[in-house]
């Protein structure tokens, strides 16, 4: 963190890490994988410098597992991966959205599926983000679309897991992770910082997943003397395991519910020129990028175009996209895959809506003149 106001041009992924830092995180496990590695080796250098631990594991699964842990003992821990990586991730991933257990977990987006395309950009965990694990379970899910925005939705991501006790994800791709911006580095001691919320009733009642206002339960600080039992099996409010229907209904309307409650915390998304716009696009990540483009290009010519993008892509920002697109015939959704979000689009907009997907699954990104070529396709 810099003493003063200084302007850095840092890769996407040392963004991610200095975000991190700067947030409050103490901890990080993880496992090289391209194209998110740059990560790891930017936390290995920069939390011995910050009291934090930096540690390899043996694989991705162990790291997600290191990272629920230290999370458990009260510190702001963190992970990054990619594609395969990140499917690795998911049991433990559930583990902490049942036990709510606050963590982040980078997700640096390649070609797929499998293997796939280590080097080269996709979107293609748009729907793993959000349903990778098994079950009903609540997880948030950001985007950013710029370097700058790497480094300040880390931040939020650290923000909303300490405050919501929620799973948080920031997705982006390939292009994003390697492109090289000017960054603003905040002056030391001008962030808004959360920290969970640990508990301060008396010991001898604490239940750790009691019902409170807001919904959060309070945490246990371990070494506080506070008597707790974590377990992913379906639980009660003193944290053992339950199968009685009612309280299993009640724990789990709990963890929805307190999403419902916290919108206005977690829901982010950028609209341009969408008031009378004939036609909207929809995209996140480098293709909102490339929609931007077209945007200016295609004003310039009198088209009547916008752009809708999420920036918190889960929960899905529903009723800012109905506002976005109440006067637009036509939807256009670009993303480098078959046809992900696009579902999530159709199922929100007005019947009437012609919804167009413009797809790219061959490792390359989707150019301005791409959507713009698309679009007058759309007005002809």
């Amino acid at each position: 963190m810099q003493s003063k106001d200084t302007h850095k041009d840092i890769q996407g992924n040392h963004a991610c890490a200095l975000g991190a830092i700067a947030a409050g995180c103490k901890f990080f496990a993880g496992y090289p994988i391209t194209p998110s590695s740059e990560i790891a080796e930017r936390m290995s250098v920069e939390l011995p410098k910050n009291e934090g631990t930096f540690i390899q594991m043996e694989d991705e699964i162990a790291s997600m597992g290191a990272v629920v842990g230290a999370s458990m003992g009260g510190i702001k821990s963190m992970t990054a991966t990619s594609g395969p990586g990140f499917s690795l991730k998911q049991e433990n991933l559930g583990y902490a959205s049942g036990a709510e257990i606050p963590c982040v977990v980078v997700n640096v987006m390649r070609g797929g599926p499998s293997t796939g395309m280590p080097t080269r950009p996709a979107q293609g965990d748009i729907m793993q983000a959000r349903w990778g694990t098994h079950g009903d379970h609540e997880i948030i899910v950001l985007t950013p679309d710029s370097v700058p925005e790497i480094f300040s939705e880390t931040i939020r991501a650290f923000n909303l897991t300490e405050e919501l006790r929620v799973p948080v994800i920031v997705l982006y791709d390939e292009v994003l992770g390697h492109l090289v911006e000017t960054v603003e580095m905040p002056k030391e001691g001008s962030l808004d910082l959360k920290t969970r919320k640990f508990a301060q009733s008396p010991a001898e009642d604490f239940l750790p997943y009691k019902e409170t206002d807001d919904m959060v339960p309070e945490f246990p600080r371990p070494g506080d003397g506070y008597r707790t039992h974590t377990t992913g099996l379906t639980h009660q409010e003193n944290g053992f395991p339950t199968q009685d229907p009612k309280q299993v209904d009640r724990m789990i309307k709990r963890m929805s519910g307190k999403m419902d409650m916290h919108k206005d915390v977690y829901e982010s998304w950028e609209a341009l020129e969408c008031d009378d716009a004939d036609i909207v696009i929809c995209a996140i990540g480098i293709s909102a990028r490339a929609a931007r483009g077209a945007l200016k290009s295609l004003r310039a010519q009198g088209q009547k175009v916008g752009l809708f993008r999420p920036i918190t892509l889960w929960p899905f920002p529903e009723d800012a996209l109905k506002a976005a697109t109440k006067s637009a015939k036509t939807v256009l959704v670009p993303e480098l895959n078959a046809g992900q979000m696009i579902l999530e689009v159709e199922r929100h907009c007005d019947a009437s809506t012609n919804v167009v997907g413009l797809n790219r699954i061959d490792g390359e990104h989707i150019e301005p003149a791409e959507i713009e070529e698309k679009i007058k396709e759309l007005v002809k």
